[in-house]
């Protein structure tokens, strides 16, 4: 099946049904937006959009969105989400790596979509869909393959961008699949935070919510204070990477706010980053519900592992695969051996390849179907897989191997600290050192010498930072996912 026969079922069996409260409260019923996808996609065809020609949205999370990623699907197009905020030229290489026919920009919800529009010299369309600006950007270049419902790009460090494709029978897998895993109906509410631009959001809000005939409730841009409204009133689903949680845990203990629990939040997850069991035990305390962790990319459609834990369980495994999911561990890699390796996975959620890029795509996807995910991790004797950072992240100290989300765990047991970042930079003598990065609320919250003698009680000598520097924020995606491989431009002035 094809992504918008589930809004279409949907809006059959249920069109008067919320689907979607759109950033600005606007409800939209199921009839309302399989109306604005299908006027979406007659627009589409007028202005030449032909099956597997790609289309540009240039937006932030609202139900226009939603629709014109349905609407690509009606007629076969490519949907091609990105974030309003990037700049004009990180902008500029995905167009020219994806050579869409056409760019949509949902101007209403993001300042930055209406001056990237501008720009571009975009005209105004206004519809069952609401208000975008339209561009046409070239002449139409159908892709060969129709199955590709959405591609993403990855976020990368420099260079030519990679164009995940992932087809319809991928997108209906991780739907379905986190509809089961969560027990998700009807009666739930979504809380959508997480870019749709990323896998993530796509992936475990949209495609999730309109398969199960959930509400999604839509944000444009995370705040806690809005997180915290929407948790003490309605949602009962909460998908959020760590910074999603450590920011709004700050906020309510600002607030002399200890605890939610007795909500209506029925599930809560957290994904992106390894968890730490004291920071997990709070979280818990928080939400007074079990927190479930997950991991997954782009290219795995989100989904690989995700647990089923139970309130207190001490457990800081991703879980086992998901049903039809496999997973392997590849010892062979550096840092490998003893049961460590690079994490293998297959299956039906594995991305079609990279866009006109055949030769990143062997790289990752090997003649037997397994993608290389790049990630260290080791399965335990009960089949759950532990993350244990980036491969290309491990860092190598007096010959010792160092894990970064293990120093990362040192720092952030201390209540001080939201959330922490450690790389290795190597040094004159061909050794690595250890650099740690550490958000905190405000610079005098705790002193860096205060920090390191509470790290160093939990570590091993090797592991000790060289360099510890204090910020208000970490360089993140729009996921909230830290980019690593900005920190040392960032903060190039501070380090020794």
């Amino acid at each position: 099946m094809r992504i918008h026969e589930y809004l279409s079922d949907q809006a059959t069996r249920r069109a008067e049904a919320i689907a979607i409260q759109d950033w600005d409260g606007t409800l939209w019923s199921f009839a309302k937006e399989w109306e604005a996808a299908q006027a979406g996609a007659e627009l589409l065809k007028q202005a030449g959009v032909q099956r597997g020609d790609r289309v540009l949205m240039v937006t932030e999370n609202c139900a226009c969105q939603c629709a014109f990623i349905f609407a690509c699907s009606l007629i076969g197009a490519w949907a091609v989400p990105v974030n309003a905020r990037q700049t004009a030229s990180e902008l500029s290489r995905i167009i020219t790596h994806a050579t869409p026919r056409l760019a949509v920009f949902m101007a209403d919800v993001s300042p930055e979509a209406k001056a990237h529009g501008a720009r571009l010299k975009a005209t105004e369309a206004i519809g069952a869909w609401g208000r975008v600006l339209m561009a046409e950007l070239g002449p139409s270049d159908p892709a060969p393959d129709p199955d590709v419902a959405v591609m993403l790009y990855t976020t990368g460090t420099t260079g030519t961008p990679k164009g995940v494709m992932l087809t319809h029978a991928n997108l209906v897998f991780a739907g379905i699949t986190s509809t089961k895993t969560r027990g998700m109906t009807e009666s739930d509410i979504v809380y959508g935070a997480l870019p749709m631009t990323h896998v993530f959001g796509l992936a475990s809000m949209l495609m999730a919510a309109t398969f199960a005939g959930s509400v999604i409730r839509l944000e444009a841009r995370f705040t806690p204070a809005k997180l915290y409204d929407a948790l003490v009133s309605g949602v009962t689903i909460l998908p959020a990477v760590p910074q999603m949680h450590a920011l709004l845990m700050q906020y309510t203990a600002e607030k002399g706010i200890d605890s939610i629990a007795g909500g209506p939040l029925r599930f809560v997850s957290s994904g992106a980053a390894p968890l730490d069991p004291v920071w997990k035990r709070k979280a818990e305390a928080f939400y007074g519900i079990a927190l479930q962790n997950g991991y997954g990319m782009t290219e795995t459609t989100a989904g690989v592992c995700t647990t089923k834990s139970v309130f207190g369980d001490p457990d800081i495994s991703v879980g086992p695969p998901l049903e039809g999911v496999e997973i392997s561990i590849d010892e062979r890699c550096e840092g490998g051996g003893a049961g460590i390796g690079e994490v293998l996975t297959r299956g039906p959620h594995i991305m079609l390849g990279y866009f006109r890029n055949p030769e990143e795509t062997a790289k990752v996807i090997d003649h037997d179907g397994w993608m290389h995910t790049g990630d260290l991790g080791r399965i335990d004797d009960k089949g759950l897989l532990h993350i244990l950072g980036r491969s290309k992240e491990l860092i190598i100290r007096g010959g010792f191997n160092i894990y970064p989300p293990e120093v990362e765990a040192a720092f952030n047991d201390h209540p001080a600290v939201i959330q922490s970042a450690v790389i290795g930079r190597r040094t004159g003598t061909g050794d690595e050192e250890v650099l740690a990065f550490i958000q905190v609320p405000h610079l005098d919250a705790v002193s860096m010498e205060d920090l390191r003698t509470f790290a160093q009680a939990q570590l091993s000598a090797y592991k000790h930072p060289s360099q510890i520097i204090l910020a208000l924020a970490l360089p993140a995606a729009p996921t909230g996912k830290l980019l690593k491989h900005r920190l040392l431009d960032e903060f190039a002035d501070q380090l020794d």
